[in-house]
């Protein structure tokens, strides 16, 4: 790159695009955008399609969303230079990146967005993998980017994305589930002091914990999910996490032997104290 002022292409300009175009016109970059939704803020400039937007650009960020990444490639490549980058940061499978990567070659990153975009914009870290990864963080870390490159494919960055997501958005329902619950119960304000007492108290072996643990006591914790959802059925709230919670651990019980001692392990669990420390 030279001195020159970078030009980049927002896709996409809703809460997610329309803070980070914010942001690089605030850095100083060019910036050009479309949405067929949303009208572009001051300083930005409208263009009339994807292929308009990428005229001139130095860098694409497609941040519309996973079902409309394929569509949005397709009608942008024609106006892409060959030395630009097409960024794409919708949460989409690595399946789907990889066939993003396919069509659009060299100038493909896959960019991951690891945290919510709103109040962080372009300070959102980001993960990138994929042919122009490196290309597409030497563009944007100068604006005020966090971008860690990893090596491999595309779909490496959407694959640790996504696999946070299955911890980070299970837990959010688990944890809005039981407050839920505990809102019936009449108990909020105890269950919310002790989740954060939870969360406070968490060190780097919790993970380990929580996967021994709902190993070894996958009959006895699956029968305390069944009561669970028997509470919140008395509570008139319905019980999606904790039958889900309650359906993984019965696999889990059945898979470490027959049925028959799976039922046997249940009564026998049935007459111990409850509770083993790990929740």
């Amino acid at each position: 790159m030279t001195d020159r002022t970078l030009t980049v292409a927002v896709l996409g300009l809703g809460e997610a695009g329309g803070e980070i175009a914010r942001d690089l016109l605030a850095a100083g970059a060019h910036v050009r955008g479309y949405d067929p939704a949303v009208r572009p803020g001051p300083g930005i400039r409208a263009c009339a399609d994807e292929a308009d937007a990428a005229v001139g650009a130095d860098l694409v960020l497609s941040v519309n969303s996973a079902h409309d990444a394929e569509d949005a490639l397709r009608a942008g490549l024609p106006g892409l230079a060959a030395d630009a980058v097409w960024a794409d940061l919708n949460t989409g499978s690595p399946g789907l990146k990889r066939a993003l990567a396919e069509r659009a070659g060299p100038r493909f990153a896959d960019v991951a967005l690891m945290a919510p975009v709103p109040g962080k914009g372009l300070r959102t870290p980001m993960l990138a993998s994929g042919p122009a990864a490196a290309r597409a963080a030497e563009l944007l870390r100068p604006l005020g980017a966090s971008v860690t490159v990893l090596d491999g494919d595309a779909g490496e960055a959407a694959a640790r994305k996504l696999l946070r997501s299955v911890f980070f958005k299970g837990m959010a329902a688990a944890v809005t589930e039981a407050l839920h619950a505990a809102r019936e119960a009449g108990l909020e304000d105890w269950l919310r002091d002790n989740i954060a007492a939870e969360l406070a108290g968490a060190d780097a072996s919790l993970a380990r914990r929580l996967e021994e643990g709902s190993v070894k006591h996958a009959v006895r914790r699956a029968e305390e999910m069944r009561a669970a959802s028997q509470l919140l059925a008395e509570l008139g709230v319905p019980s999606r996490i904790s039958d889900a919670s309650r359906g993984w651990l019965e696999q889990l019980a059945s898979s470490t032997g027959s049925s028959t001692i799976v039922e046997g392990a249940i009564r026998s669990e049935r007459g111990r104290e409850k509770g083993d420390g790990t929740g």
